[in-house]
C-alpha cells in the first residue's frame, strides 16, 4: 500500500522560509518521478513541481520558480521541498505524489500558512 507522509509546514511570516518532507512507503520510489501539488482555501489542486526519478531533472510551475527547491533522497525514501522567500499567496495544504499527481494517492497533506 502506498503511503505518504508530508510534515514540515506552519505558520511563517512573509519572506521566510520552510522546508517540506514527504516520507514514502509501499513502493519503489526510486523509480517514480514525485510530485508536490497544493491547494488554497476554496480553490482545487495547483501543480507546484516535479522531479525526475533520479533527481537529475526539475520543474516548476511559474508562481513559484526561483524560490521554491525540489529535491530527493532516494536512500531514506524522502521528498523535500524548500520553500523561500515566502508569499500569503502560497498558503495552502501541501502533498506529496506520485508522478501523474492526478492519478496518485496522496498523504494528509501539511498546512503551510504564510501571514504576518
Amino acid at each position: 500500500e502506498v503511503q505518504l507522509v508530508e510534515s514540515g509546514g506552519g505558520l511563517v511570516q512573509p519572506g521566510g522560509s520552510l522546508r517540506l518532507s514527504c516520507a514514502a512507503s509501499g513502493f519503489t520510489f526510486s523509480d517514480y518521478a514525485m510530485t508536490w501539488v497544493r491547494q488554497a482555501p476554496g480553490k482545487g489542486l495547483e501543480w507546484v513541481s516535479t522531479i525526475h526519478y533520479d533527481g537529475g531533472r526539475t520543474n516548476y510551475a511559474d508562481s513559484v520558480k526561483g524560490r521554491f527547491t525540489i529535491s530527493r533522497d532516494n536512500a531514506k525514501n524522502t521528498l523535500y521541498l524548500q520553500m523561500n522567500s515566502l508569499k500569503p499567496e502560497d498558503t495552502a495544504v501541501y502533498y506529496c505524489a506520485k508522478f501523474p499527481y492526478t492519478t496518485s494517492p496522496r498523504g494528509q497533506g501539511t498546512q503551510v500558512t504564510v501571514s504576518s
